[in-house]
């Protein structure tokens, strides 16, 4: 009888680091290829290095000592990395690939302090009285009108912020209404967030009324804040955890509530809580169960129908030309590619158009676009140019980065579209309907 000896894996040279943590996932990939199209940096670049495959073999060798952890190339690579997970949806083996990427910037940031764009954000996002105070100061630059006139005339990444901050305004105006239900759906608390909270307090009350008129009862959760994300994405997985432990203590004071988002990567980032404190004793299981009541509006009110409405969103006398634009960390990370269409197909006075590669990146990624803007606009520019074809009026997308990066491009390539939360859509067609 002979016997062949399975393949030894190579000692690890970091252990008790976040990568160590994440081996099994380096080692289900099996170099396939089939997240290289997938992937918008190896599609912009066509660099092997800037692929998934590519990124997770720089994984296995910093892990295995054959790279340096501290190796200049290796930071650059793996920066460049957007984290859209679209690989993830690709994958036929299941790689974790989010999760992976996550834990190599936790242990290269170890060694190397993040660039000062990035620890200014993510100091600011983790204290929430300076958030608000920023926050603040700038929806009263919004109100102004001046960053809509700076982002003509100033060139450069400033041009492009202001773009992005004339871009939160409100694209379709409603007149109030006050929603009915019956709340036989049961309660629902929205995540506030901080840009949403900040910056999108429209879409905030568009989300309640809508919920409200498909039958969820909302109810308040206090003390809740940032979610973490940008956090995590950035490798910072303690502020990450701290960030969570809050708003999971804020959640448990509505326990029988639905957890309801409006921003795909908050959303995700909910939904990967129990991840996130999978080995904190003393949080593990609350971080599951808070998981585990998170949910997108789309799809609470996909659950619920949506309600068809009565009233309808015009442009004169022609329906309004609607494109949607899927977020990543909705449609690859949530795994939601028809609520948000069942939302767009509810409204009515709406002609919804398809988007081509809808499915891509629109290079918005968190705090990518301020400290990676050149691979940002490059993935950015073939998506503006999707838009510019199907002539749309208003692009609906379902996150605040992508909504403010979509917006800024438009604006910035002269292009007359707008961009829309499809919960706003539905609340201006509700809120039109005859009384």
């Amino acid at each position: 009888m002979s016997s062949t000896a399975l393949p030894v894996a190579a000692p690890c040279a970091l252990p008790g680091t976040p990568l160590a943590d994440v081996r099994s996932g380096i080692d289900a990939c099996v170099h396939c290829g089939f997240c290289l199209q997938a992937c918008p940096t190896y599609v912009n670049l066509q660099d092997e290095n800037d692929s998934p495959r590519g990124r997770i073999l720089l994984m296995r060798e910093v892990l295995e000592g054959t790279l340096p952890v501290d190796d200049p190339d290796v930071q650059t690579h793996i920066d460049r990395c957007l984290g859209c997970r679209a690989c993830e949806t690709a994958c036929p083996s299941g790689v974790p690939y989010g999760q992976m990427l996550e834990a190599m910037r936790a242990t290269l940031a170890e060694g190397r302090p993040r660039p000062l764009v990035a620890r200014v954000i993510l100091g600011t996002f983790a204290r929430r009285w300076l958030l608000a105070l920023v926050l603040f100061g700038a929806r009263v630059l919004r109100a102004t009108r001046i960053p809509g006139l700076l982002a003509r005339v100033v060139r450069g990444r400033l041009g492009f912020a202001m773009a992005m901050l004339a871009s939160t305004r409100r694209a379709v105006p409603t007149r109030g209404w006050r929603a009915a239900g019956d709340g036989a759906r049961g309660p629902a608390v929205l995540l506030e967030g901080c840009v949403m909270r900040g910056l999108y307090a429209h879409t905030h009350a568009a989300t309640r009324r809508t919920l409200a008129h498909n039958g969820y009862r909302m109810t308040a959760a206090r003390r809740q804040g940032c979610c973490g994300a940008l956090h995590a994405h950035a490798g910072d997985l303690e502020g990450a955890r701290a960030l969570a432990r809050t708003n999971i203590a804020a959640f448990e004071r509505a326990p029988d509530a639905t957890i309801v988002t409006n921003s795909a990567g908050c959303g995700a980032m909910l939904k990967e809580y129990g991840h996130l404190l999978a080995d904190d004793p003393a949080w593990a299981e609350r971080a599951h169960a808070v998981a585990q009541r998170a949910r997108d509006v789309s799809e609470l009110l996909a659950a619920a129908g949506p309600r068809p409405a009565r009233g309808r969103v015009r442009d004169g006398a022609a329906p309004v030309r609607v494109t949607y634009d899927a977020p990543c960390h909705l449609l690859h990370a949530q795994r939601l590619a028809d609520p948000p269409l069942a939302v767009l197909r509810a409204v009515g006075g709406v002609e919804l158009v398809p988007l081509a590669e809808a499915d891509q990146c629109c290079g918005s990624a968190g705090i990518y676009n301020l400290i990676e803007p050149e691979t940002s606009d490059a993935v950015l520019a073939p998506k503006l140019q999707h838009v510019a074809e199907t002539g749309a009026a208003l692009v609906a997308s379902g996150n605040p980065g992508c909504l403010m990066q979509l917006g800024a491009g438009l604006a910035r390539s002269g292009l007359a579209a707008r961009v829309v939360h499809p919960v706003e859509l539905l609340d201006a067609a509700y809120a039109s309907a005859p009384r």
